[in-house]
């Protein structure tokens, strides 16, 4: 419906029962434009009726009234209750003023909604230095995609509501309008206000319509979700294939290895060589690895140096930007391609495929720098023209549309191999590229610690699926720190028992910091081991959950707030949160002896339980009603864990990879005091072919009333598959089915050939 306002038009489109899309511009008419963020393009309309009062517009759908005023032109958003979910600003809800920006004529654009004052709102993206509360009511966060900042437009507010802004211009969300009683987001370019509106209430059918209307998340590759080591830098192939070694001849849990920057050195970025002095070949290296059951992945930069064969063809073909990095290390101005355009899109694949991806069996890319921004190319790119239009107006897209064009060639090209893109930027939709945000050059320090579970929770909260930082940082003041000292090794410790509670499990940064390094003093060797066992064992859980993230729009790492909504002291916690349906994570992000976070005298921290459900402590085994705040221990080799009552906890073996073996035994940890349910996973773990079903499936039940454990019948099949498998059955309690290690004393043992069986918990098995 398009209505004619007394300054404008608007545009109101029903685009689902309960998804919504906005558009307001002054100009002469709402323009034609081509979402780079929404991809469905479903012409079908829901059914929906239009009435009309004096003082009113009224659009009813099957699950909202959109209520348009007619002396305001203001849009409230109801429940068929008629309850207000949302409303915007009255007369200033909608904005439109001409600027200049760089010197580039344009138009700000400008929505404004009412805010109540118990209102919390998460979600705009990662940003890595960002120290405010995880909840944005009340504050103000830049939306510009630079250097250590990620803008991702999308907002989930604990009254039941999502919002994400169709706007790529450099941006700013304001949270505390009118006396902290509106919240407002800012674009500096545009030719329209453009936004959607989705209504959940809850997070988890916000994030699977925001991912319908912007692309689901594929299925990463099941070793994806192993530890990944890596290192600033790697300086040679003999180097690469050492830390392979003292992986393995150790016995400690590996998946993957990295090779960062400058593998090209003395050559210049851009050339796509490994320099064969210190990579003899390439080829034979990730075979090596390969043939350990160790992944391999590289960093490849969207930036060439002047006077390389690939610049050179990109320059002839008109596929370069004017945008020119400052390469500070070599003193030159290289150049970014033009991400915006197909057709060098499809050559940059091309160069890196022939020069390395392919060539050499890569199984990821680590997109790094694909922000184009030193930290003094702003405006630079705001003058900028893309193939798409005036670079002011795509200002934060060009990471979604390199990662565009890597995962498009890389389904056509390597169909047998799942994509994984590591990626320092994202943008709305980029869940579809296969993309993992990772958090950037973060310091070694606590604080900076500190800062990573706010902005992991809040970047998945967004709607991008897959995050992860630099256990340990990145830098300290730009040089590595001396992590055989006992501070840092308490950082990385900590970090490290976070990280293997995030999405994707990830080592980086300066200095040796593997789980080998001789930094490590023994007792820290064995805190790290145990922490990545504890990964492994979980594999079975962590690979089923990336199954409900792509076939259910899942969240694996949740802001408090997707599951407690209503428990109003969930709003403000920044170090809590949760992984899966079962584990309350509370990392321990301050030393020793600091007074904040952690009380010196007993090595605790303080945990809030959400009400509404019963805990577990996981070390422990004992029970805890929710609704309260404890002091939980956290000496170093102790990350507190949780797990909700009702939940199913599947773990396998321990691990040297993850998919050393089939998941067999699997333990299944039931934590009664609900009913629970959890649905196993399996599949070839890599190829596309669960796509076409080649996948199976278990649901596993926990009855409460009965106490009565089922195992429903296996649905689906795959090549390779388990036909035949044990279930250790164990009722979790004080001292039973606790920690790392699995229970010498199941409560049930099943053997299973897919069909339901149902296990019955008495006096004879606990």
């Amino acid at each position: 419906m398009t209505f004619t306002l007394d300054r404008g038009k608007m545009k109101v489109k029903i685009c689902k029962e309960d998804v919504v899309e906005v558009q307001y511009t002054t100009l002469r008419d709402i323009p034609s434009r081509s979402s780079l963020v929404v991809v469905d393009t479903s012409e079908k309309t829901p059914g929906f009726q239009l009435s009309e009062r004096p003082e009113e517009f009224v659009i009813s759908t099957g699950r909202l009234n959109i209520k348009v005023n007619r002396s305001t032109n203001s849009i409230t958003y109801t429940d068929l209750n008629d309850v207000t979910i949302l409303a915007e600003a009255g007369t200033a809800g909608k904005r439109m003023a001409a600027d200049t920006v760089a010197g580039i004529i344009t138009h700000e654009c400008e929505t404004e909604f009412v805010s109540p004052e118990n209102e919390g709102l998460f979600g705009l993206g990662c940003h890595p230095e960002d120290a405010g509360a995880m909840n944005y009511k009340g504050r103000n966060q830049e939306m510009a995609i630079r250097y250590m900042t990620g803008a991702i437009p999308v907002l989930l507010s604990t009254r039941g509501y999502g919002l994400m802004w169709d706007n790529y211009s450099a941006s700013n969300f304001y949270g505390a309008e009118g006396g902290n009683t509106k919240f407002k987001y800012v674009s500096e370019s545009g030719d329209c206000v453009d936004y959607y509106f989705f209504y959940g209430p809850e997070f988890d059918h916000i994030i699977a319509l925001y991912r319908t209307a912007t692309g689901h998340a594929p299925m990463f590759p099941k070793w994806s979700f192993g530890l990944f080591q890596s290192q600033d830098r790697y300086k040679s192939q003999a180097e690469v294939l050492s830390v392979k070694d003292r992986y393995r001849n150790a016995g400690i849990p590996l998946d993957c290895i990295v090779q960062d920057w400058f593998y090209w050195e003395p050559d210049v970025i851009g050339s796509h060589v490994m320099w064969p002095e210190r990579y003899p070949d390439p080829h034979a290296m990730v075979d090596e690895l390969h043939h350990a059951n160790v992944h391999a992945m590289i960093s490849i930069w969207p930036v060439l140096a002047k006077g390389t064969r690939d610049y050179d063809a990109m320059s002839k073909a008109g596929n370069l930007t004017s945008i020119t990095w400052d390469n500070v290390m070599t003193h030159t101005f290289d150049s970014y391609y033009d991400a915006h355009s197909g057709k060098a899109r499809d050559m940059y694949w091309q160069q890196a495929r022939d020069s390395l991806i392919a060539r050499d069996g890569w199984d990821a890319w680590w997109v790094d720098q694909c922000e184009p921004d030193n930290g003094t190319l702003l405006d630079e790119r705001r003058q900028s023209t893309f193939a798409t239009g005036r670079g002011i107006d795509y200002f934060n897209t060009y990471s979604l549309m390199h990662s565009t064009g890597l995962y498009k060639n890389w389904r056509a090209d390597i169909p047998g191999k799942r994509a994984f893109f590591l990626i320092r930027q994202a943008f709305a939709g980029q869940q579809r590229n296969a993309a993992t945000l990772w958090s950037s050059d973060i310091a070694c320090t606590f604080d900076a610690y500190a800062v990573q579970i706010p902005q992991g929770i809040n970047a998945c909260a967004s709607g991008i699926p897959y995050w992860t930082s630099d256990i340990g940082g990145y830098h300290l003041k730009w040089n590595s720190p001396d992590w055989s000292t006992p501070a840092n090794r308490e950082l990385f410790t900590r970090w490290f028992q976070f990280g293997a509670f995030c999405p994707v499990f990830r080592i980086h940064g300066k200095g040796e910091r593997a789980l080998f390094s001789g930094n490590w003093d023994p007792n820290t060797k064995a805190v790290l081991l145990k922490y990545d066992n504890l990964r492994y064992r979980l594999m079975p859980y962590i690979y089923s959950l990336s199954w409900k993230v792509t076939n259910e729009s899942y969240t694996m790492m949740r802001a408090l707030a997707f599951d407690f909504r209503a428990d109003a002291s969930v709003r403000d916690i920044r170090d809590q949160y949760m992984f899966g349906p079962a584990f309350l994570v509370n990392p321990v992000t301050r030393p020793m002896d600091s007074a904040q976070g952690l009380r010196p005298t007993d090595n605790s921290r303080r945990v809030y339980l959400p009400r509404g459900a019963g805990w577990f402590d996981f070390w422990s085994g004992n029970h805890l009603t929710g609704g309260q705040t404890i002091s939980s221990a956290a000496p170093i080799e102790t990350l507190p864990l949780y797990v909700r009552a009702g939940s199913i906890l599947p773990m396998g073996p321990i691990l040297q990879y993850a998919t050393e073996k089939a998941a067999d035994p699997v333990e299944l940890r039931v934590y009664t005091g609900a009913e629970g349910e959890f649905t196993l996973y399996e599949d070839e773990n890599d190829t596309y072919n669960y796509e076409k079903g080649a996948f199976t499936t278990i649901q596993i039940r926990w009855d409460e009333h009965n106490n009565t454990l089922t195992i429903g019948d296996r649905h689906g099949e795959f090549p390779g598959m388990l036909k035949q498998r044990t279930f250790h059955i164990v009722w979790v309690g004080p001292g039973h089915g606790t920690g790392v290690t699995g229970e010498t004393r199941p409560d049930a043992t099943v053997s299973y050939i897919g069909k339901a069986i149902a296990i019955k918990r008495n006096s004879g098995n606990r």
